[in-house]
């Protein structure tokens, strides 16, 4: 049997060891994750009691169309219903409109590193890759960007703020950029980590797809509302492109359990404030750290930093698990001297940076012997 032959060789999603097992193979009877940017503080009472109530009709087929989510999630971000699409996450947003819009003649424009899926779902189309380098300050580079567009381009990815390295694009940077791209290609602008932005020219995209057909924007119930493991997200964009999609979505690719947590998640934003004013206060005792001890780190608009320790990253995530952390080795992000690390709880940071403090104080010893 014969498939596509660009899924030859192409690497599956590698997620990282379960608690349960690092636990066995360490021998630690506490592991704290730290590597899949989720919310530590869970989700929101009343998302958590939708659930349970959800369970009564579990033997019933969910609303294929998302309708009753779809009327809350239109009304929270004033568009109209026909503008959004609801996806297993974002990633199955990414896929639809890979499917939709990418062939074996097309291009694709991203940033390098970013968000890994939109390369792989592309590579599925078998379209043309073009990856644009981040800058050394970890930002997108829109200017070159601009550059690798021609009449083949049909999409490019803008991850605001961008994963792995948390920098953001100002309001005035981006609407200059949308402004040049050409009317044919789509400027996906993928937000999951909106909720925990706190710059004040943070830009506000829901507006400009009034003046934008070719905007589609991404978000995602999956970071600060704490969701992840019930994999909801949607599209926002101009109703052609909702449209030309909507044939690619799966009759029930959400669920009704999805469904009846995100609706009571969006009506409890004070649990989604409480999260990100809690992550900021966080998220800057890493920052401190990293001041103290003289470290690169890339400035953060998200629920996670990433930091350079000048050595393998590889060798820092090894570290870290022996104590007991799971995060993420730079090795793989294409950042082979930092380590990513998800924000957590108070408790859970102080130690992590507790046992970054044992790192950097081995390493010392080590240079002076």
């Amino acid at each position: 049997m014969q498939a596509k032959p660009q899924l030859y060789g192409l690497p599956a999603y590698k997620p990282g060891k379960p608690i349960s097992e690092v636990k066995e193979e360490l021998g630690l009877k506490k592991v704290i994750k730290l590597a899949s940017n989720e919310n530590p503080y869970g989700s929101s009472e009343h998302a958590k009691q939708a659930i349970i109530d959800a369970v009564m009709n579990s033997a019933i087929y969910p609303d294929g169309y998302s309708g009753e989510l779809r009327k809350k999630v239109a009304s929270h971000l004033s568009v109209n219903e026909d503008q959004l699409i609801f996806g297993n996450g974002t990633d199955e947003v990414i896929q639809f409109l890979c499917r939709a819009f990418l062939t074996p003649n097309d291009n694709t424009i991203t940033a390098d590193p970013t968000f890994s899926q939109y390369k792989l779902n592309a590579a599925i189309e078998g379209a043309e890759i073009r990856e644009v380098p981040l800058t050394k300050a970890g930002e997108h580079n829109l200017n070159e960007m601009l550059n690798q567009i021609d009449e083949h381009t049909k999409i490019v990815w803008v991850c605001n703020p961008n994963n792995p390295s948390g920098n953001y694009i100002g309001k005035e940077e981006f609407e200059h950029f949308l402004s040049q791209v050409p009317e044919h290609v789509i400027v996906a602008s993928d937000e999951a980590y909106i909720e925990y932005t706190v710059a004040d020219d943070y830009p506000d995209t829901i507006p400009l797809l009034n003046q934008y057909k070719n905007l589609v924007i991404l978000r995602t119930f999956s970071k600060a509302y704490g969701l992840a493991s019930l994999r909801i997200g949607y599209g926002v964009a101009h109703p052609e492109i909702i449209q030309v999609m909507e044939p690619l979505r799966p009759a029930f690719n959400t669920t009704a359990y999805a469904h009846a947590a995100a609706i009571a998640a969006l009506e409890d934003q004070e649990f989604v404030e409480q999260s990100s004013k809690r992550n900021r206060e966080e998220l800057e005792k890493f920052e401190a750290f990293c001041q103290k001890h003289h470290l690169f780190f890339y400035p953060s608009q998200t629920n996670f930093i990433l930091i350079d320790l000048e050595m393998p990253g590889d060798d820092i995530f090894a570290f870290l698990l022996s104590k007991g952390y799971i995060t993420r080795s730079g090795q793989a992000l294409g950042f082979p001297t930092c380590i990513r690390i998800s924000i957590g709880s108070e408790e859970e940071n102080a130690g992590v940076l507790q046992a970054l403090e044992d790192l950097l104080q081995e390493r010392k010893q080590g240079s002076e012997s």
